[in-house]
């Protein structure tokens, strides 16, 4: 499967492990940044990067990694078609994707190890998509749009 990866400072280590962990599974593997240590920086512009590529490229997922895992969720959560899950257990992974057919999981930095990440990300990965109308009606919900002045 074709995955892109995000991180900020904060998941910066925890990003690098990922990606060795994930393309030993035999994953294509695309690094979205940050591509250095650079305490401070914003989330922002790796989570941009993960929306757009899995928005631009179908059946691809991303994954994106800051402190709380909050600010990368809203973030990818601001592109039509992204339905973004911050899962803190397997159990909230494998029901982002059942439910919801989430297509970039976030991630925690500060309150999780690399050892329940990759619970998480098997989960999220082996996991598909309960195609229910009722489901699917909801999903097409989420890009519906309102715009403010």
């Amino acid at each position: 499967m074709e995955i892109y990866v995000g991180a900020d400072y904060r998941g910066f280590e925890k990003k690098q492990e990922l990606i060795e962990f994930l393309t030993s599974q035999g994953h294509q593997v695309v690094d979205a940044g940050a591509y250095t240590y650079n305490e401070g920086d914003d989330f922002n512009d790796p989570a941009i990067a993960v929306a757009k590529a899995v928005r631009e490229n179908r059946g691809s997922r991303g994954i994106l990694i800051c402190d709380s895992a909050h600010g990368v969720t809203m973030q990818a959560n601001r592109f039509k078609g992204i339905r973004a899950a911050h899962c803190d257990s397997v159990e909230s992974a494998i029901l982002a994707r059942e439910h919801d057919d989430a297509n970039v999981l976030c991630l925690s930095a500060h309150f999780m190890d690399e050892s329940k990440m990759h619970e998480i990300i098997n989960s999220f990965l082996e996991t598909n998509f309960t195609n229910l109308e009722r489901r699917v009606r909801r999903i097409n919900r989420l890009d519906e749009r309102e715009d403010y002045d």
